[in-house]
């Protein structure tokens, strides 16, 4: 089965390069084409050329826009019968509208975004949650395992992309709570690193706190996840909340926390960035 990968940012460049290792990855497509040059697979000047080469087709993009785009050229070449799996975070409608594209042509769409960071795509240990056909999971697994750990079926079209909406408001509400704990640890005089240590074994332990607490606190913010893309995924969680009435306050202050360090010009920094705002 020939795979072809759409997308070579932060988390598609890992992604690809995990494949490419498992000797599953056919072919490239992106943008700029520098980065396609590594990989010593067919590399494709137009999206909709590798399409008309492979069996399933992943895409890593950054916004619902430029998954539409995608879908819409591939969709003028793609084979019946084959699988294209996104793997960018985008809004349900989004997924449901490019499936719809896609189903007109006989080609099924998997909605599959991931959690777990570059460090996640680089060491092929995301967890990915997928919405749509179960049966066209299954064909696509081999490929989805040599870049993500655990991959769960989650439902329906959308249910993949509701599914990271959720994990988007959680990991607000962890950078919120990681943020503001440690500047109240050093207000008190504590030794950092030993605070880090300590908690990072106890019950309020967390990915983020081990991840990012010591590289924070030294005003390091390398970027694992931009602030800004994280931004653009709670703007999109707001407006979902809105359809089904529900209230995330949470999120809606990290929005106005992440606007203002985008404003000061810190939205390519790692959310943990949050930080800036609530140290001495």
């Amino acid at each position: 089965m020939k795979v072809g990968m759409i997308g070579l940012g932060a988390m598609g460049l890992g992604m690809a390069r995990n494949l490419a290792k498992a000797g599953l990855l056919t072919a490239v497509y992106n943008r700029t084409t520098a980065k396609t040059l590594e990989f010593k697979v067919a590399t494709y000047d137009l999206p909709e050329a590798l399409a008309a080469e492979v069996d399933i087709v992943l895409i890593c993009v950054s916004a619902d826009q430029d998954v539409i785009g995608l879908v819409e050229a591939i969709a003028k070449t793609i084979k019946p019968g084959s699988i294209v799996v996104d793997l960018s975070t985008v809004s349900s409608d989004t997924a449901q509208k490019a499936a719809a594209i896609l189903l007109k042509k006989e080609v099924i769409f998997l909605d599959a975004p991931v959690s777990g960071g570059v460090e996640g795509a680089k060491n092929g240990t995301l967890a990915m949650m997928v919405g749509g056909n179960i049966k066209a999971l299954e064909k696509a697994r081999p490929a989805l395992e040599a870049i993500a750990k655990r991959i769960i079926h989650i439902g329906d079209t959308g249910s993949g992309q509701a599914t990271k909406a959720a994990n988007q408001i959680m990991c607000a509400g962890i950078n919120q709570a990681v943020t503001e704990a440690l500047a109240f640890a050093q207000s008190q005089g504590l030794e950092i690193d030993k605070v880090i240590n300590v908690i990072s074994g106890g019950a309020a332990g967390n990915w983020f706190l081990e991840h990012r607490g010591y590289t924070m606190t030294q005003d390091i913010f390398t970027p694992g996840f931009k602030l800004a893309l994280h931004h653009k995924d709670l703007k999109i969680c707001q407006t979902m909340a809105a359809q089904s009435d529900i209230a995330i306050p949470l999120a809606d202050m990290t929005v106005i926390n992440y606007e203002q360090l985008m404003n000061d010009g810190y939205g390519d920094e790692d959310i943990s960035a949050l930080y800036r705002l609530k140290k001495l």
